[in-house]
């Protein structure tokens, strides 16, 4: 796997969701386990086996996090106003005159309906390094679409 870049706002989400899967989602599991082994007969206990299954896919879900935190590059938001960078917001128009603003995040900060487009996304790769005054033409579901760069913040 190769390395992913994340801001740091955005691993340290990461490292809270795994705090909490560890600390406090398989505390949890671990007293529904409990509560179910006290039922008696495990054979045909339905709460048995439900948390079973939760507890294997919670730490499936630890090990995962805890390599996806390994084999991240974590960057600092924002190159200033100069140049598209992680962080960047960006106001661009479209030909027709359409104005929109994107902000450059990492891969679990994507929020499409608040303008939040990930750095490895077409659009997000797009835009990085590009300047205000330059044009940049990206091929999506809808055909393709040309923006310019009228703002970096």
């Amino acid at each position: 796997m190769s390395d992913q870049i994340i801001s740091k706002e955005g691993y340290e989400k990461l490292k809270k969701e795994l705090d909490f899967l560890i600390n406090v989602k398989r505390r949890e599991i671990a007293d529904r386990i409990q509560k179910a082994k006290d039922m008696g007969d495990l054979s045909e206990n339905a709460e048995y086996a439900e948390a079973k299954d939760a507890q294997a896919f919670n730490e499936g879900q630890i090990a995962e996090l805890a390599n996806l935190l390994k084999n991240v590059t974590v960057v600092e938001n924002g190159g200033g106003k100069e140049k598209v960078s992680m962080g960047s917001t960006v106001a661009v128009k479209t030909k027709d005159g359409t104005e929109k603003k994107f902000t450059i995040v990492s891969f679990n900060e994507v929020d499409p309906l608040a303008g939040k487009i990930s750095n490895e996304s077409p659009l997000g790769l797009a835009f990085l390094g590009k300047k205000k005054g330059d044009r940049i033409k990206v091929t999506t579901m809808r055909g393709e679409i040309e923006y310019e760069i009228m703002k970096i913040q």
